[in-house]
């Protein structure tokens, strides 16, 4: 894949701004601002885990006020050195999923640790880490596995008071 272009800042008084490239047209695109960084981190998440999802990696940088000016906080050249030719594909199949017929328990099990997967990562996103690595990926399937619900929301409840989010409920 071909390297995109530099990032220039967004137009306009200084705030925190999310842009994506759009590789088809080598440009940048606002895709979330806001006068506050964790509104913008949280639509960064959602973006990325979205995208990765459907297969495909996002290319984003964040730019934020400072000085009165624009200072960029976050570069794909950052994250590409950080990782080196991965790239977050799907998920690996389970055990259970070898056979064409798959019974009732394992079907629920298997969904009960999807959502389990999914209040860590969301948890993880509210406490500001919304730019998971692949072997971050790993370890959360890795504890959604082993857990059970109760101290799933314990842990996400933890992650939450350590960022300092109000507890939603």
């Amino acid at each position: 894949m071909p390297e995109p272009s530099p990032c220039p800042p967004p137009s306009g008084a200084p705030r925190w701004v999310a842009m994506v490239h759009d590789a088809t047209r080598d440009s940048w695109a606002p895709a979330a601002q806001s006068p506050y960084r964790t509104p913008v981190l949280y639509a960064v998440g959602e973006m990325t885990r979205t995208v990765r999802a459907r297969g495909a990696e996002l290319t984003l940088a964040l730019w934020g006020p400072e000085g009165g000016g624009w200072r960029l906080y976050d570069a794909p050249e950052e994250r590409a050195a950080a990782e080196p030719g991965e790239s977050a594909g799907p998920r690996e199949p389970s055990e259970t999923s070898e056979t064409s017929e798959t019974s009732e328990p394992d079907k629920l099990s298997e969904r009960m640790a999807n959502r389990r997967h999914q209040v860590l990562t969301a948890a993880l996103s509210r406490a500001g880490l919304y730019d998971l690595a692949p072997e971050d990926g790993a370890a959360v399937r890795a504890l959604a596995g082993r857990l059970d619900e109760p101290t799933v929301r314990r842990v996400a409840h933890w992650l939450a008071a350590a960022a300092g989010v109000p507890a939603a409920g």
